[in-house]
């Protein structure tokens, strides 16, 4: 008997997804010729999708008009290319209402959204902030399970209630619990992306969309590159691309330094749209500067 097979939907933003950084001048503006030619390349090189203003965005520290101009600027600069994903996610419900709208209305294809943080909602009002959301806006949406920043969980009960609503229609899964996402999967079309850079392939190779990564800021051809061996059937040598990864991504994630520190760091270093980071970040220091220079060359010579 031919066993039955279950064809998940087309992943609604594409597969490949970049969480890209929001470039500035060196005076700390924001660098909107930047973000088009850096968009322009992680588009060239295999990204079909761009997240906007999340965490590697650097969202805290833009203004709601800087987010919106960042949108129009990279619209202009992919055209139909690749989809357009905005980071509207806040603590405050009215707020993160008023950037979705703002977002809808810049051109975006899509919404980001993270639980609200710090206040640490229980889980009827982690629903109902995202359900509000969903009713005020046309687009769809990503919510962004992080429970390591936010200080709460989506739990899985509380995925597959928000699922039944249509505009509701992927997660970018930070919450490091295979089984509790993979229970999710297995019973909505929720499309399950990686916010895990050294998870890509372990969850893409179990049904999930693709990914958003931040490391995709530097190697966006290589990340593509694993998930395109996986469809191919060349499982072996996803496995080897995703290994190769590993300490590039592990410098540039797990060096105590955040995601939007190494990754501009890295794109300034080799000449790239980038500039410095907003306090209360700052920027990386020469040493670990060069550590990640040469873990990337390392990696793509």
């Amino acid at each position: 008997m031919t066993p039955r097979t279950k064809t998940p939907p087309a992943p609604p933003f594409g597969r490949a997804l970049c969480a890209m950084v929001t470039p500035f001048t060196a005076d700390g503006a924001l660098d909107l010729d930047g973000a088009q030619r850096l968009a322009d390349r992680l588009v060239t090189g295999g990204c079909d999708g761009l997240v906007l203003s999340g965490t590697t965005g650097e969202s805290p520290t833009t203004t709601d008009a800087e987010k919106s101009a960042l949108v129009r600027a990279v619209r202009e600069a992919v055209g139909e290319r690749a989809s357009i994903v905005a980071g509207v996610g806040t603590a405050d419900t009215r707020h993160t209402v008023e950037l979705a709208l703002a977002a809808e209305k810049a051109g975006a294809d899509g919404l980001l959204v993270v639980a609200p943080y710090y206040s640490r909602p229980p889980q009827d009002a982690l629903e109902a902030h995202f359900l509000e959301l969903a009713d005020a806006s046309g687009l769809p949406l990503a919510l962004y399970d992080i429970p390591g920043r936010t200080g709460v969980r989506i739990e899985p009960e509380t995925m597959l209630r928000l699922a039944a609503h249509p505009r509701i229609v992927a997660v970018k899964d930070c919450a490091y619990d295979l089984m509790g996402t993979q229970k999710v999967m297995s019973r909505t079309d929720l499309a399950y992306y990686t916010g895990c850079d050294e998870y890509v392939l372990a969850l893409y190779a179990v049904g999930g969309a693709g990914y958003i990564s931040t490391v995709a800021n530097v190697i966006p051809r290589h990340f593509r590159s694993v998930i395109d061996a996986f469809d191919a059937g060349e499982t072996g040598e996803a496995a080897h691309l995703q290994r190769q990864t590993l300490p590039l991504t592990e410098l540039m994630m797990a060096s105590g330094l955040p995601g939007a520190v190494t990754a501009k760091a890295l794109l300034g270093a080799l000449g790239l749209p980038g500039g410095p980071v907003r306090s209360p970040l700052r920027s990386a220091g020469r040493e670990a500067t060069d550590g990640l220079l040469a873990a990337y060359e390392e990696l793509t010579t």
